[in-house]
């Protein structure tokens, strides 16, 4: 009797999953993972549920490319009785994500930004007034387009100075023939552990050399599998390169737009291990850096090529830390101390990790300067900002400024070239998990914990409107380059409650302080952030600060505050406090919708649709309104803001 209660028992109760790690691909708890590699599958659902109406027209549903989730590798050890209440940190993961890039495309003339307009007349650009001039160069997107203001040197800002500069040992050796300098290793006959299995078309050149020159490549990251694809191909589910890696996960990563050709593209991956990839896709050879953790063991969150260089590249690390590397020199082990042993001064000016006192509130803490005079092995610069992890980063399209948002839920505004910290702003709860600049660097964008998205008005040091329509976390922004003309902006967002979610905002119907009047304007873009660079002693208060407030823009008789007088003497940055939700405008959304059924985390803009991911693989491309629908209300659309 007993053998048939056992017996019962165990035909009714489910087997254990066999690994521990499902939420890291991607997996519902209770869902076995594959157990077999299968292949990207591309599909084109139609009907009502596969379109969505906004003001501009009907976006549909243009195709559906799942990209296949890899099965843990059987190295990893399996869990015979998980415990689902466990607290047991997961493997760090991103989903999926992808840098959309082409390579026909060339630097934009010069400008602030441009609103980029389709040659068969689909999406015109909005204007405040019928006379305004309209560009004819279009842009390409956040990736191709809203990027490429921060992307290609000397494009827009020429008057920026370059990362570093002044420093005569970070400057660029150029080979004798003028070709690009390669990664050393093979990718297709490595034997290192780390790299699982390398998978390349068999007729990869081929492919090449048909593809039409302005095509799109896509690379994408999900989970320990990288893949390289033609978008521009019939057959854009087969892969030009898939590469899977043994344990560790690739959280991000970043093409470098300046070194882009039809025959050398440049490519950067983030783990989970903290390692860092260098890998040229057409020669398929690559360089390992940080091997091991040797300078930070942390993972990875973001990574992206600075601005106009060649070499360096930024990566945000899970403890705090931003560290900048060059992709052409070797590791070596890194300590602040040693760092600051070795200053000609004798001063350092950083503070070595777990040290007491340290106000990361207030500065940021370089523990090896871009100027150091010791460069001559990785890493070229070290910034550490908090002791807690980085979510995301976003550099400014006039080159010179970081946005970073971390789980502490700050946001910092910071001068990288200067090294320097120059605003510091806190959610209205929980962590910060994305950010972005507006095209024309005005406003930033954060998303988090709170479900909300923030718009900071950077040039006023101010939150100008929070934005209430996600169910649950927002996991990626980004502003629409063809739907800004510097007075109307569109954005959109997305998040773990599967929706996407479109929002227009202009100038004029926010409200903006009073004491901003007293601001001197310049005719530059960079005079726009002079405000930024004030002086801010110990004992200044939030009360000199100026800062959105709907009260003081409604009253007429509110004094203009007085505006510190800059000071040669670097001071430290006082954090502004929470602003209350009454004296905050609420932005709602244009457009609201459940566009996948996973949750969603990537989200970018194209000249032709939207392009967004979730974490289960499935990449959704959606078609704007045609031209005949969404030209007239395009122009209703703008005037109307």
């Amino acid at each position: 009797m007993q053998a048939d209660i056992t017996y019962s028992i165990r035909s009714v109760l489910p087997p254990p999953p066999r690994y521990p790690s499902q939420v890291g691909y991607g997996l519902v708890p209770g869902y076995a993972a594959p157990m077999i590699e299968t292949n990207n599958i591309l599909s084109h659902p139609s009907g009502p549920e596969y379109q969505f109406l906004v003001g501009e027209g009907l976006y549909t549903l243009k195709e559906d490319l799942h990209l296949a989730t890899p099965p843990p590798h059987p190295s990893e050890a399996p869990v015979i009785n998980p415990n689902p209440l466990a607290t047991t940190p997961q493997p760090a993961t991103a989903g999926t994500s992808l840098s959309l890039v082409n390579l026909d495309i060339r630097p934009p003339p010069p400008g602030l930004f441009r609103v980029g307009s389709r040659a068969n007349g689909v999406q015109q650009s909005i204007q405040e007034h019928p006379d305004e001039s309209r560009s004819s160069s279009g842009v390409r997107g956040s990736s191709e387009g809203a990027r490429a203001a921060s992307s290609d040197a000397g494009a827009i800002f020429s008057n920026t100075p370059a990362f570093g500069e002044g420093n005569t040992l970070l400057a660029q050796t150029n080979s004798k023939d003028n070709k690009r300098k390669k990664p050393k290793n093979s990718m297709t006959k490595s034997n290192s552990s780390f790299i699982s299995r390398v998978i390349v078309h068999e007729s990869l050149h081929k492919r090449l050399s048909d593809r039409p020159a302005d095509g799109l490549f896509a690379f994408a990251n999900i989970n320990r599998a990288f893949q390289w694809l033609d978008l521009s191909s019939p057959s854009k589910a087969d892969y030009l390169t898939k590469i899977l890696f043994t344990k560790a996960h690739c959280l991000c990563h970043d093409v470098n737009r300046l070194t882009k050709t039809s025959s050398h593209i440049d490519v950067i991956m983030g783990f989970s291990t903290g390692e860092i990839i260098w890998w040229e896709p057409i020669s398929q050879r690559y360089t390992r850096l940080n091997k091991k953790g040797l300078i930070n063991k942390t993972p990875v969150s973001m990574i992206q090529w600075i601005p106009g260089s060649e070499n360096l590249f930024l990566a945000a690390h899970m403890d705090g830390t931003l560290v900048v590397y060059d992709k052409e020199k070797e590791d070596a082990i890194f300590s602040p101390e040693d760092e600051a042993a070795t200053r000609a001064s004798g001063e350092s000016i950083g503070v070595p990790n777990g040290v007491k006192g340290c106000n990361y509130t207030s500065q940021i803490h370089v523990h090896k300067s871009v100027h150091s005079k010791n460069q001559k092995a990785n890493p070229v610069a070290v910034w550490k900002l908090s002791n807690h992890r980085i979510n995301a980063f976003a550099i400014s399209p006039d080159h010179r400024h970081l946005a970073v948002v971390s789980e502490d839920g700050t946001l910092r505004i910071i001068d990288y070239l200067k090294e320097e910290l120059i605003d510091l702003f806190y959610s209205y709860y929980g962590g910060l998990m994305c950010v972005c600049w507006s095209p024309d660097g005005k406003y930033v964008l954060t998303g988090g914990q709170d479900d909300l998205i923030s718009i900071w008005c950077i040039s006023e040091s101010a939150l100008i409107a929070r934005c209430q329509g996600h169910h649950s976390w927002v996991t990626s922004v980004a502003f629409d380059p063809w739907q800004c003309d510097g007075k109307n902006y569109r954005f959109g967002s997305v998040g773990e409650d599967c929706r996407l979610c479109l929002w227009d905002f202009s100038v004029g119907m926010l409200h903006r302080p009073k004491a901003a009047s007293v601001r001197q304007r310049g005719s530059s873009f960079s005079s726009r952030f002079a405000s930024l660079q004030r002086a801010e002693t110990q004992n200044t208060t939030t009360s000199n600060r100026l800062r959105s407030d709907s009260n003081l823009s409604s009253s007429g008789d509110a004094p203009a505050e007085e505006i510190p007088v800059p000071t040669t003497a670097k001071q430290n940055v006082e954090p502004h406090p929470v602003e209350p939700r009454a004296r905050t405008a609420m932005l709602p959304p244009v457009l609201s919708k459940i566009v996948d059924d996973d949750p969603l985390c990537w989200l970018d803009f194209t000249k032709d649709g939207i392009v967004t991911s979730c974490k289960s693989g499935h990449v959704r491309t959606w078609n704007r309104p045609s031209g005949d629908s969404s030209t007239p209300s395009q122009s209703q659309h703008g005037d109307d803001n």
